[in-house]
């Protein structure tokens, strides 16, 4: 037996004594003290220690790569939205380039048809003029004949005829003339509308190829972002696993420490402080977060319309984020993206994704959006973040590539649709990766 542990029989004795004789002291009964525990030694409790330090220093380095793996989990993360905003602005530029396709087919269609039109009245001039000149040979009349001049009174009635003649001739000599030049102009146009049209055809293909080729680097940022994600997974795992191996290891050590009678009352005491703090402390928490959580509304603007499209972004607190989803008239259906989006079953949700729900807030002052953050980047006057103030739309951004938009409140607060799986929310302004100007449309 060790020194230590013949001490603490040695106490653990005398504490026996002592109470026995308090109990016969204060009613004649000894006390029922259960004999004191076994004393492990130095080297038992030596060795659970060293176990669960070794173990400690696994969970220490699970949760670095963890800690790195979210850290790159989250950049990927904002690589998918820059990514599905690239496929938002080419649905758009899509959207305009067939617009714009189906005007120029219509004016080169105009443009043709009024170009054989006036091909038409050329002919049919031509037909006119062949059947005066016919008609004059026949008869006698035309210009020189000696017959066009028969019955002629005097001079003066014979000259009166060749100029008649003459005018006749000239005038439909002139008109065919004119039909010809409108002619050239019309096909002149029809040819500069058809170039339109191929220009515009052109236009088009490019929007379409572009769509595809967004569409399919959005693929490849999702796979990345899936990649990743179960990669995280698989470490918090790991990590799960090695943290209930340290867990019995440091509560093997507390058993062995807990037989040492001279360290069980104040280790009890002990914990139970520690616990009634911890448990303080998740309430102080708790309850701060709640009242963080209340404060939505900040001082109010002097502007009505301003007041009017922060009303509309409150009104909608608690809609579901869908993905593609919102219109200048409420939630809508979300899309398709093939991924995070899908996962979460966007597309069967009725609600927001964050460009769509600025489009619903601002149409209650009249004002029309794109659905494409980085449209709406452009849309107004842009100003500092140190003079933003309620109702500026806030941007965030990586590498300059805009990739979430969100509603100032005031005081440090904003509305926001954040992401698959989340709702319409208020709260604190994220500052990482907050592009350096707010844009102010009112």
């Amino acid at each position: 037996m060790s020194r230590s542990r013949g001490v603490l029989r040695t106490q653990s004795i005398a504490t026996i004594t002592l109470l026995t004789a308090v109990g016969l002291a204060m009613g004649g009964t000894a006390l029922a003290v259960p004999p004191p525990p076994a004393n492990p030694s130095d080297a038992e409790l030596n060795a659970g220690r060293a176990t669960a330090q070794y173990t400690a220093g696994q969970v220490g380095e699970l949760a670095y790569r963890l800690s790195e793996a979210e850290s790159q989990l989250v950049g990927l993360q904002s690589q998918v939205e820059i990514k599905m905003e690239d496929a938002n602005k080419a649905r758009v530029d899509l959207g305009r380039a067939e617009r714009a396709y189906d005007d120029a087919r219509k004016a080169a269609e105009t443009a043709g048809a009024e170009a054989d039109a006036a091909a038409r009245q050329i002919e049919e001039q031509r037909k006119r003029l062949d059947r005066f000149a016919a008609s004059s040979y026949r008869q006698g009349s035309r210009v020189g004949s000696v017959t066009a001049y028969i019955g002629s009174k005097n001079p003066q009635d014979v000259l009166d005829r060749a100029v008649l003649l003459d005018a006749i001739s000239a005038s439909q000599l002139d008109a065919l003339d004119d039909l010809e030049r409108a002619r050239v102009e019309k096909v002149n146009k029809d040819s500069l509308t058809r170039a339109a049209l191929q220009d515009a055809e052109a236009k088009r293909i490019a929007a379409d190829q572009a769509r595809s080729a967004a569409e399919a680097a959005k693929q490849v940022a999702i796979t990345a972002q899936a990649t990743q994600a179960e990669q995280a997974r698989r470490l918090e795992a790991d990590k799960a696993g090695v943290e209930a191996q340290l867990a019995q290891a440091r509560s093997r050590v507390a058993g062995l420490e807990a037989q040492r009678g001279r360290y069980e009352s104040w280790q009890a005491a002990k914990q139970r402080e520690e616990e009634a703090a911890a448990q303080a402390a998740l309430q102080v928490a708790a309850s701060g977060e709640a009242a963080s959580a209340a404060v939505v509304a900040t001082q109010p603007s002097s502007s009505r319309s301003v007041e009017m499209v922060v009303g509309r972004a409150l009104s909608q607190l608690g809609v579901q984020y869908a993905w593609g989803g919102g219109t200048s008239r409420g939630p809508s259906q979300g899309i398709r993206d093939g991924g995070v989006a899908d996962s979460y079953g966007d597309y069967r949700k009725v609600g927001f994704d964050c460009s769509g729900l600025m489009i619903y807030a601002f149409a209650g002052a009249g004002v029309g959006l794109d659905h494409y953050s980085g449209y709406q980047y452009q849309s107004g006057r842009r100003v500092p973040l140190s003079q933003m103030r309620r109702g500026d739309m806030l941007f965030w951004q990586d590498g300059g590539r805009i990739h979430h938009v969100a509603l100032y409140l005031g005081s440090g607060r904003m509305v926001e649709a954040p992401y698959s799986g989340s709702q319409v929310r208020v709260t604190a302004v994220r500052y990482g990766g907050i592009a350096p100007y707010a844009v102010r449309i009112l």
